[in-house]
């Protein structure tokens, strides 16, 4: 950037699309900004606008730095630091922001244009999705578009012109683009390393379980995992997706195992049948569960996943982004495990005076005589005949939720029965778990897979039953099987409390259900070959092309960019290229303008020939006749349209008779 060039005054028009750009570039970003920030940024923006329509004069020095000391305060005030995924960004748009009030220069547009590039990136830190790339290619071809006004500092451009030079350039970009993802060697896990607020927010199941809290879920149809099945498919009623399992109960809240009191993993016996392959897309969730279809074959699991003592599938680290991997599945299993004194003790116990109802209840039943079996039958037996409801919306509950519950309310959801059940058997004296997790899954007819929803969010109990091990039970199959065996939407449809995206009978659901499906479908190809191409998905694919490691890779990459690069280069230079004339008049006319312009006479702009020959006769009196000589004939040929090869040959002979 030259000084002359700095000091160039933005014109107004040119300022005006910027802060259109810049509007358009930061929209996505209101969503995760606090709302003083958002609230600041338009502010700024109208005034800007404003500014430079009415020609207001630039804020004082002194206004500029005390604006950027507040907000910089004010972003470590709500994050507590000025670094990280929300922090970072919000302290990088406020300043951006800030820029406008000192942009005048051409200088400065460059600036805003250079840090609009770096905002692009920002968005895929919250969202890596479809929309957000074609939203963010738009908005490059907006930005570039303001970076070709910003290089045409005598005027700008007309807009129609300034966007087909951002698109055609953005549009020169892919080709390198591709080449630069296909063969670029992956490496695993992101790029780039962020503080602990980096990767998505917090989703899907809690590590602990209280009434009321899976309910809540359920009311998002934010997708949990994608699961495609090798071969055959599990029915519906099998298809419990294994997530936290909860063993402490303070009477109200259930909380993850202490494992310190497992001494050893179960064995897992294997019946027969019920074994699936599968892949799963799972979500980025900030836990390190991976659902897995109930039970995961300890034998055939991902390369860096464990099974811990609750046979619950788990990462050695957080998914902070999305994560696909490979699973074997048996769904008819026992989990034998011994429980030795303390391990019965913990799987048992129950706070003192708490759900007082409850466990007067089980005591009754044990005094019966009615053995470990017979109790977990009888609970059973109770939610099928008595008058118990399958609800989305049950009461709320109080300190002693179970015997509110069962007692009382008698209205809940799947947490509702499987904490009541565990506590009644734990009364009885049955060791007795809760699990959480999915149950079932929506199949997409478009791509043949299996869409699991945060909607289909569950929970079930286990009980250890003597010789059988932990058994899986699910109470909430005794008072709404249909929810087991169809899903959700059969359970609730009847009773009109089916969240607004599953309501079947909603205006238009059918088209919904329809675009959505080839929506997901899209989404999951993008997942699995875009988001999902690692070191893995990149070495088998390349193998095809026989680039089997990672220097052939490179050597690729190399030959690839020069090639791309080159063939770039000379379309360009071909481009700037004057154009050959073959129009023979118009070759001879121009032969003739180089040689005055050697002597110093050469043509003017907007200058025509009769007027270019007058201007060499007054200057160079002794070549009037050959110069009006030359430049008759040459009106004659060029717009006369006298295809005389006569003539032709006559201004040919007069302008190799020019001595100037």
């Amino acid at each position: 950037m030259t000084p002359l060039t700095a000091g160039v005054t933005v014109p107004r028009d040119a300022l005006l699309r910027l802060l259109v750009v810049l509007a358009i570039v930061l929209l996505p970003h209101v969503v995760h900004l606090p709302l003083w920030a958002s609230g600041l940024v338009i502010v700024i923006v109208l005034w800007r606008g404003l500014a430079a329509v009415y020609e207001w004069p630039q804020l004082p020095r002194f206004a500029r730095v005390l604006l950027a000391l507040a907000g910089f305060a004010a972003v470590y005030a709500s994050f507590g630091r000025v670094s990280g995924q929300s922090a970072g960004v919000t302290l990088l748009v406020v300043m951006v922001a800030l820029k406008l009030t000192e942009l005048r220069a051409r200088r400065d547009q460059m600036v805003l244009v250079l840090l609009m590039y770096f905002l692009l990136i920002t968005h895929f830190l919250f969202s890596q999705e479809l929309w957000t790339v074609a939203y963010l290619m738009l908005c490059a071809v907006l930005i570039t578009a303001v970076l070709v006004d910003a290089n045409h500092p005598a005027a700008v451009l007309p807009l129609r012109r300034s966007l087909q030079f951002g698109g055609r350039l953005i549009l020169m970009s892919l080709p390198l683009m591709l080449v630069i993802f296909v063969l670029f060697p992956r490496i695993p896990g992101p790029l780039w390393g962020l503080p602990a607020d980096s990767g998505a927010a917090r989703s899907g199941l809690s590590d602990s379980m209280e009434p009321g809290e899976i309910s809540n879920l359920v009311e998002s149809d934010a997708v949990a995992f994608r699961v495609r099945f090798d071969g055959a498919v599990p029915p519906n009623r099998e298809r419990y997706w294994r997530g936290p399992v909860f063993g402490h109960f303070d009477g109200h809240r259930w909380d993850a195992v202490l494992h310190a009191t497992v001494s050893a993993p179960p064995q897992v016996v294997a019946d027969e049948g019920g074994v699936y392959v599968y892949e799963v897309t799972l979500e980025a969730q900030r836990s390190r569960w991976l659902f897995a279809l109930d039970l995961p074959n300890a034998d055939k699991l991902p390369d860096d996943a464990r099974l811990d003592t609750d046979e619950l599938l788990q990462s050695p680290r957080e998914v902070r982004e999305r994560r696909l991997y490979r699973v074997e599945s048996r769904t008819h299993y026992r989990l034998l495990q011994p429980l030795d004194d303390a391990q019965r003790a913990f799987y048992t116990h129950l706070p003192v005076h708490s759900n007082p109802r409850t466990q007067a209840l089980a005591r009754q039943w044990r005094a019966q005589g009615l053995d470990d079996q017979a109790i977990v039958d009888a609970a059973l037996q109770r939610f099928r005949k008595e008058p118990y409801f399958y609800t989305l919306h049950p009461p709320p509950l109080g300190r002693d939720s179970a015997d509110e519950f069962l007692f009382d309310t008698r209205k809940g959801f799947c947490e509702h029965y499987a904490g009541s059940f565990s506590v009644l058997m734990r009364a009885a004296g049955i060791p007795a778990r809760v699990v959480t997790g999915y149950q079932g899954g929506e199949r997409n007819e478009i791509g043949d897979y299996y869409i699991v929803r945060q909607s289909d969010a569950h929970a079930w109990s286990e009980v250890w039953l003597g010789e059988r091990g932990w058994v899986r039970v699910d109470p909430t199959a005794a008072v709404a099987p249909e929810r087991i065996e169809r899903g959700i939407g059969e359970a609730l449809g009847e009773r009109g409390e089916l969240p607004g995206f599953m309501n079947p009978n909603r205006r238009g659901f059918l088209l919904r259900y329809a675009l959505e499906a080839r929506w997901d479908w899209l989404n999951a190809q993008w997942n699995h070959w875009v988001l999902g191409y690692g070191p893995e998905l990149q070495q088998a694919f390349l193998r095809r092309f026989g680039l089997l490691d990672w220097s052939d890779m490179v050597l690729a990459l190399t030959a690839a960019v020069t090639v791309i690069g080159g063939a770039l280069g000379f379309w360009l230079l071909r481009k700037s290229r004057t154009p050959d004339v073959r129009d023979p008049a118009l070759r001879l006319w121009q032969r003739a303008q180089q040689r005055l312009a050697r002597a110093g006479l050469p043509p003017q702009t907007a200058e025509g020939p009769s007027d270019y020959a007058m201007r060499i006769a007054q200057a160079r009196p002794e070549l009037a006749v050959e110069i009006t000589r030359i430049a008759n004939l040459y009106l004659q040929l060029r717009y006369l349209k006298a295809n005389d090869s006569r003539t032709e040959r006559a201004l040919a002979q007069a302008v190799a008779q020019l001595i100037v």
